[in-house]
């Protein structure tokens, strides 16, 4: 099985940064895409940023040059920083990845496609 486990998320004044963090962890063979969505109150949940296993980036308009997606794939984290926050990024973030991970039942690789628990960031003064 894999696991997808946030962290970072808090309160943040406007204009302000915060970092998310997000680690797979499990019997992982590989990772393609891994990205960050939201989902603010009474919305539904929106892609915000993703990069593939090459490393290219892809970015929700309203982020791009204040968001920044990396990943280290040594270590299967990907990480969102946030700068010059606004009140309208304030969500629930979630991470995603989808890949292929070793099944010990089944002795073979499997794919994968799993969500983070989400990690809640406001942005208010």
């Amino acid at each position: 099985q894999v696991q997808l486990v946030e962290s970072g998320g808090g309160l943040v004044q406007p204009g302000g940064s915060l970092r998310l963090s997000c680690t797979a962890s499990g019997y992982i063979t590989s990772i393609n895409a891994m990205d960050w969505y939201r989902q603010a109150p009474g919305k539904q949940r929106e892609l915000v940023a993703t990069v593939s296993g090459g490393g290219t980036t892809n970015y929700k308009d309203s982020a791009k040059g204040r968001f920044t997606i990396s990943r280290d794939n040594a270590n299967n984290t990907v990480s969102l920083q946030m700068n010059g926050l606004k009140p309208e990024d304030t969500a629930v973030y979630y991470c995603h990845a989808v890949g292929q991970y070793y099944s010990d039942e089944y002795d073979e690789n499997r794919n994968f496609e799993n969500w983070g628990q989400g990690t809640l960031v406001t942005v208010s003064s």
